[in-house]
């Protein structure tokens, strides 16, 4: 390829924004005389750098986007602490068919059973998966909505969390929520029911519910909804945090 002709090219590559084959183009280029690759091989080598480089890419913005407090893989997650759950149904529910299929997942157990690790691992699985992903406290989410509404901004808050892959709130039942808390956040469920599925951990079963919402009736609607063909993972093994606390000061 003679200066003119890769001038022209690069001046191409830069107009389709496609950087990571300007940058890689000269290795391409030798390589293909080295091997003497045909044409189809030269572009198919040239390409796929540039559709890996740009999944990385995206993959690194989706898990900066969800805003995870502390990024888990659930490679990190002790299995062994927690001999009562099914390691394959975790698994399987790494490969987000859940996100296509709409079913939730509720994560329920005492504090230190690994809720937040489990739901935050397959969050970053999903983000990893193109998935647009969204990690929140249910404390953090009541007083966003409830700031949104003073503000009139609400309807465009509860657009915005309409519109997440996958949705994942933590630590629902740890604070009680005042009313309008409470309904604010039947309002985002509702929006995404059979629509988009949503993570959910809490220390509280079900029957206790009430507690956190206040009202019976909307308690009872809203459970209607998020634990229809939902995936319910019951966490009752013990506390690691507390043994690890315990060993130490043996």
């Amino acid at each position: 390829m003679n200066a003119g002709m890769k001038a022209l090219l690069i001046e191409n590559l830069k107009s389709l924004k496609l950087s990571t084959t300007i940058r890689n183009l000269q290795s391409h280029l030798r390589q293909a005389r080295q091997e003497k690759l045909d044409y189809d091989e030269f572009l198919l080598n040239l390409t796929e750098t540039e559709v890996q480089v740009r999944q990385e890419n995206g993959c690194k913005r989706r898990l900066k986007e969800a805003r995870f407090p502390l990024l888990k893989p659930l490679e990190a997650f002790n299995f062994e602490a927690a001999p009562d759950l099914d390691a394959r149904l975790i698994k399987e529910l790494s490969n987000c068919e859940y996100v296509k299929k709409t079913r939730n997942i509720i994560f329920m157990g005492k504090s230190g059973t690994g809720k937040t690790h489990l739901a935050t691992g397959l969050g970053m699985e999903a983000c990893k998966q193109g998935v647009r992903t969204h990690f929140t406290t249910g404390c953090g989410l009541a007083n966003e909505l409830i700031e949104a509404r003073d503000e009139k901004v609400l309807g465009r808050v509860i657009k915005r969390y309409a519109g997440y892959g996958l949705l994942i709130i933590d630590e629902l039942g740890y604070v009680p929520f005042s009313k309008e808390g409470a309904q604010l956040i039947f309002q985002i469920l509702a929006e995404r029911h059979e629509r988009k599925p949503v993570i959910i951990t809490s220390n509280m079963g079900f029957g206790d519910w009430t507690q956190i919402f206040g009202d019976p009736s909307m308690t009872a609607a809203l459970l209607d909804r998020i634990t229809h063909k939902a995936h319910v993972i019951n966490c009752s093994w013990e506390s690691y945090r507390l043994k690890e606390t315990l060993k130490k000061n043996n």
